[in-house]
């Protein structure tokens, strides 16, 4: 566990991928047959994984000089709520992986070269704890930690690893405002010790493991502090988005997008399903016509608010050159309000799809359980409403996900 990393690894050239969504439309029906092989393995199958490296789909908020498309946000929710809709632990993976994506822009050309320009499977992941401990030494950092929550990285050919910066006299490293600063370190997949942990209600098939290193040697090259405009080597306005603006606007496309796969679940449903005790079927019923449009109007009316603020939020680059704290807010209340939202339709769906929806060989079981897996993480965290709230009443927003 003590090498220093290979900077002179060789890779085949990868050429980019027209129009992601297409792509992402075209693996729909491999996800649905690999649903449940994918829930009992506890990550992606092999079909899946390679479906999506052919498909460039790890690669969507890539630069160009990486050979990505660099689809934009926009783009990007749709595309997750279209893999969302049919298997949403792929669309979680390709999301977590995604976001980690635009940390290219902060490191050095070498560097996002080595990770993801050359090779047709590079793929960056890490899970979310700081639970790390960098030591500076001379060219780099000794690094030992544990890593919890590492979603999608059994797939992935490099993990980051946060950490807070150890200095040589054993005290901390803070910026100006007295605030640990947090360097991530990024590693080679051989290079770490994984321990199953991953036994959970939904999105079982993330393989959302714990990662470890002990006295691990990091050159300072391959490690990266995100979101700080000094270090960002790409003069581009989308990577003046943040990561917590892919985060939370992917994140929420999986939930957007396992609520749509339940609703039109249950319309397909209804088409012949009689309840018991009653003479007709769910589609003539007058109660379920209301339902149906409201919890239509529910998911659609979220959808276009988190769609909206990444527009606003584009506009808002091009003309500033930054994203304000404005827009930063309203991001972040379209896209916690799109989770809570899209939980409440799915579980519309799920309560009038009756006995039927019991059963695991018919979806909803599954996706239910999914989506509350999903609306569980920071992303859908309450507390992010009540932040946003203040900073409509004048008062500084105290928190990190904005």
């Amino acid at each position: 566990m003590s090498a220093a990393l290979d900077m002179n690894a060789s890779h085949s050239v990868v050429q980019p991928i027209a129009d992601p969504l297409a792509q992402a439309r075209a693996i729909t029906p491999l996800l649905r047959d690999e649903a449940l092989k994918i829930e009992a393995l506890g990550k992606l199958t092999p079909a899946v994984v390679d479906a999506l490296h052919a498909r460039g789909l790890y690669r969507t908020l890539l630069p160009r000089s990486l050979n990505g498309p660099a689809v934009g946000l926009e783009t990007f929710v749709k595309l997750l709520e279209t893999l969302a809709a049919a298997d949403a632990s792929t669309a979680w993976c390709v999301g977590q992986a995604s976001g980690c994506s635009m940390a290219a822009a902060y490191v050095d050309a070498p560097v996002a070269r080595a990770i993801w320009g050359d090779d047709p499977q590079g793929v960056l992941a890490w899970g979310f704890l700081i639970e790390g401990r960098a030591k500076v030494v001379p060219g780099g950092y000794q690094v030992t930690g544990k890593w919890a929550f590492g979603s999608g990285g059994h797939h992935a050919s490099w993990m980051g690893a946060h950490c807070h910066v150890e200095l040589p006299d054993g005290s901390l490293l803070k910026d100006a405002n007295g605030a640990l600063i947090e360097r991530t370190m990024l590693l080679r997949q051989d290079q770490l010790n994984w321990i199953r942990t991953w036994d959970v209600v939904g999105l079982r098939g993330t393989g959302s493991d714990t990662y470890t290193v002990s006295d691990l040697f990091v050159p300072d090259a391959y490690t990266v502090r995100r979101d700080i405009d000094s270090e960002r080597r790409i003069d581009d306005p989308f990577y003046k988005f943040t990561t917590t603006s892919a985060y939370s606007t992917g994140f929420a496309g999986v939930s957007m997008g396992i609520a749509r796969g339940m609703l039109d679940a249950l319309k397909d449903l209804a088409q012949a399903k009689k309840p018991s005790a009653t003479a007709r079927v769910l589609r003539d019923s007058p109660v379920m016509h209301h339902l149906v449009a409201e919890n239509e109007a529910k998911l659609r009316s979220a959808r276009a608010f988190v769609l909206e603020t990444i527009r606003d939020g584009e506009d808002c680059i091009r003309r500033t050159g930054a994203l304000d704290m404005d827009h930063r807010v309203l991001m972040r209340l379209a896209t916690t309000t799109a989770i809570r939202r899209a939980k409440e339709v799915a579980e519309f769906a799920y309560h009038e799809a009756g006995a039927t929806a019991i059963f695991t060989s018919n979806g909803f079981e599954r996706k239910m359980r999914d989506i509350h897996a999903s609306a569980q993480q920071v992303q859908g965290r309450t507390g992010h409403i009540e932040i946003c709230g203040q900073h409509f009443l004048g008062l500084t927003a105290q928190a990190r996900f904005i």
